[in-house]
C-alpha cells in the first residue's frame, strides 16, 4: 500500500490519454511527476448524476464532453467489465466508488447479521473498485441512532476494521464522508462546532494510508467552520465532495449559491496542501446540466489552476 504522500504525488500526475484496459489498476495510472499545467483539483461526480439514457459509454461520454475527468461508481453491484471498456472508449477515468448501501444495511445497526452484510457488501465493493482501477471506496460509517454514541462507535470501528487487509490487498483507500448521520458530531448543536471527533475516528484505525477522510464541504457547513475543519483534519482528507448549502435558508443549493465561504476554504485546502479528486455530490442532469456543474466547481475553488507551470 502507498503511502499518503505517494498518493499524493501520483493523483498530481494522471494522463487520461494512458488509460487502457491493460493499465487499470491504482498504481500505474499514473506517471512518475506531474504534467505541465496538471489541476490543483481534479473534477469528479457520482454516476448517478449523468442523466442521460443509454450505456455506461454514452453516460461517460456525456461527462467527459461536460469537463469531468473522473467518475465515481456506486458499489458493490455494477457491471465491471462494461465499466473498463467504457472507460477506455471514453477516457473517464473510473476514480472510486460510493457505497450503495450503507444508509440501509450499516455497520451500526444493532443486528449482528447486518452488520455482517455491511462487511460482505464493502468487501465486495472494494474489490470491484479495483478492478476498474479506482482508488477509494466512500464509506458512510454509521447511524448515532443505532444504540448509545458508545456502541455505535465501537460497531463503526470493529465492522469496518475488518474490512481494512481487503482494502490493503487491493491498493484501495476507505473514505469516511461526513454526512447528517448523527454520529461524530451534534445534530441539534451550533455552527461552531468543531471536527475533532471525526478526526480522532479517524486516528482510532490506526491506519493513516488506508483509512481516511472524504470530506464533503457542503454537508456540515450547518454546523461549524469549514476551512478550520480542513485545517484539523489535514493529510487525512483523502478525496473531496463539493456541494452548496445556505444557512440562512437551512437547505443545500448549487454550488456557488448559499453562502459557503469559498475563499476560505479554497485558502484551507491550499494551506494543507491538499490535490487531488473533488467529486460533486448535486443534482445532475443532461450535458447542459453537468456543464453548469463543472463550471460552478471552477468559480468556487478555482479546480484548473495549474500545480506545474506550463
Amino acid at each position: 500500500m502507498s503511502t499518503r504522500r505517494e498518493v499524493l504525488k501520483a493523483t498530481l500526475a494522471c494522463s487520461a490519454a494512458a488509460l487502457t484496459a491493460s493499465t487499470l489498476s491504482p498504481s500505474n495510472l499514473w506517471a512518475d511527476k506531474p504534467a505541465a499545467n496538471t489541476p490543483w483539483l481534479r473534477k469528479t461526480l457520482k454516476v448517478g448524476m449523468i442523466g442521460v439514457k443509454g450505456s455506461l459509454l454514452d453516460k461517460f461520454k456525456v461527462a467527459k464532453e461536460a469537463g469531468f475527468e473522473g467518475v465515481e461508481m456506486n458499489a458493490p453491484g455494477f457491471p465491471v467489465e462494461e465499466a473498463i471498456a467504457a472507460a477506455k472508449e471514453s477516457g473517464l477515468i473510473i476514480d472510486g466508488s460510493v457505497g450503495g448501501s450503507h444508509w440501509n444495511v450499516r455497520y451500526t445497526d444493532p443486528d449482528p447479521a447486518v452488520q455482517a452484510d455491511a462487511v460482505k457488501r464493502l468487501k465486495q465493493a472494494i474489490t470491484e473498485t479495483a478492478a476498474v482501477g479506482g482508488e477509494t471506496v466512500l464509506v458512510v460509517a454509521g447511524h448515532g441512532k443505532d444504540g448509545t454514541p458508545d456502541e455505535v462507535y465501537t460497531r463503526a470501528l470493529k465492522n469496518i476494521g475488518e474490512v481494512i487487509p481487503v482494502a490493503k490487498d487491493n491498493n484501495i483507500q476507505i473514505v469516511i464522508e461526513n454526512v447528517w448521520n448523527h454520529f461524530l458530531y451534534d445534530h441539534d448543536g451550533g455552527q461552531d462546532q468543531t471536527v475533532d471527533a471525526l478526526a480522532k475516528f479517524v486516528d482510532d484505525f490506526d491506519e493513516p494510508d488506508v483509512v481516511g477522510v472524504q470530506f464533503d464541504i457542503g454537508n456540515h457547513w450547518k454546523y461549524g467552520d469549514i476551512a478550520q475543519w480542513i485545517r484539523t483534519l489535514g493529510p487525512r482528507i483523502m478525496k473531496l465532495d463539493i456541494k452548496g448549502f445556505s444557512r440562512a435558508e437551512n437547505k443545500f443549493t448549487k454550488i456557488t449559491e448559499g453562502d459557503v465561504d469559498w475563499p476560505a476554504i479554497e485558502k484551507a485546502l491550499r494551506d494543507i496542501k491538499f490535490t487531488g479528486w473533488l467529486a460533486a455530490e448535486v443534482g445532475g442532469g443532461d450535458l447542459e446540466r453537468l456543464r453548469e456543474v463543472s463550471r460552478n466547481m471552477e468559480n468556487a475553488l478555482h479546480c484548473s489552476q495549474p500545480l506545474v507551470a506550463g
